[in-house]
């Protein structure tokens, strides 16, 4: 496992604190874990509780000691805490190969680690590691990254706002005023675009990462063309989450990596990207082309690109290209709810260059 944490789920009692909640013991949390809490919070890692217990009395007890808002997620019950995780990594839409799990008992880490091998586990006693452990130290950490738990926070809001919406999940999806703004990366962006090409993996058309200086190559090429993607609607901002990287040589402008953060996967917008992308290439006189490399978990990109009018054109088990003549016939229904802008929107299509 290369691929960095995104998430840490903390079991409560004897882990975070010494002590149990539900026998009046009234722990209070360990120096170790508020440091590892804070820490790992800065770098952009998540939080979320699995634990043993009753809801009410474990959440009252985080938010006496005023951590909870450090957790995106809280699962307290009896069930197994196997399942518990599984949840957890469901809610924030995060691949169990990028959860790491920590509790004191050995019977809950077997438990979790045979149920969920993709799980890290680790035991309590190593939480004062945790700032110091490589994989829980992302390569770069950005503005963004430090604001990442506030993000997911504004996501459960829209998902509370989306259960109690009245109407179709297409109304819902219009009601949200979904902005994509669409420009060449710069300078500035190269960090976050880089961490996203670390951090996604289930939507990711290739599997590629980039470091910052292969990226800062690309986009001083007359031959590429890197794009990012940010995202707001009525709550509030998304931050960056997509990156397109396409190549512009001869006849065809070949989009060699599109990615897309997994905190948008139900927002439908990766079709809205794609149909940027082709819209520019097709603006220049070239053939919208993608390539698209199997992985493990990114089975979802291709489904993507194939809704948005792109159709198999090579194909080997190592590589498949595709080729998209008009995007507007697949793309369109399911883009129209996400307005599109661009810095360049107002130039000429064939002018752009």
């Amino acid at each position: 496992m290369d691929q960095t944490v995104k998430c840490v789920v903390w079991d409560l009692d004897d882990t975070i604190w010494d002590g149990v909640v539900l026998e009046q013991d009234a722990p209070v949390p360990k120096p170790e874990a508020l440091r590892a809490l804070e820490v790992l919070d800065q770098r952009g890692i998540l939080h979320a509780v699995a634990s043993r217990g009753e809801f009410e009395p474990a959440a009252a007890h985080l938010r006496t000691h005023g951590i909870e808002e450090m957790f995106s997620a809280i699962d307290v019950g009896w069930g197994p805490k196997s399942e518990a995780v599984r949840r957890i990594a469901d809610r924030l839409n995060l691949g169990l190969d990028t959860i790491a799990f920590v509790d004191n008992d050995p019977f809950e880490l077997a438990e979790v680690s045979g149920a969920l091998p993709r799980v890290r586990c680790y035991p309590a006693e190593q939480i004062a590691t945790f700032p110091d452990l490589p994989e829980l130290t992302p390569a770069s950490i950005t503005e963004e990254s430090r604001q990442r738990r506030a993000l997911y926070r504004a996501e459960r809001t829209r998902q509370f706002d989306e259960q109690e919406f009245e109407g179709s999940n297409s109304e819902f999806m219009a009601s949200l005023e979904l902005i994509m703004t669409v420009r060449a990366a710069n300078e500035d962006d190269l960090e976050r675009a880089h961490e996203l090409t670390v951090r996604s993996h289930q939507l990711n058309t290739t599997g590629r990462t980039f470091d910052i200086d292969e990226l800062r190559r690309l986009c001083a090429s007359d031959e590429h063309e890197v794009l990012v993607a940010s995202l707001a609607d009525r709550f509030g901002g998304y931050g960056t989450i997509g990156l397109a990287v396409s190549e512009i040589t001869g006849e065809d402008s070949v989009l060699q990596l599109l990615l897309m953060s997994c905190r948008v996967m139900s927002r439908g917008v990766g079709t809205a990207l794609i149909q940027h992308v082709v819209d520019r290439a097709q603006g220049r006189g070239k053939r919208a082309l993608a390539e698209f490399v199997p992985t493990e978990v990114n089975r979802v990109m291709m489904v993507t690109l194939r809704f948005s009018g792109f159709e198999v054109v090579d194909s080997n088990p190592a590589r498949t290209v595709l080729m998209c003549s008009d995007v507007r016939r697949g793309a369109a229904p399911s883009a129209s709810h996400v307005e599109i802008r661009s810095e360049d929107a107002m130039t000429p299509k064939d002018t752009l260059s």
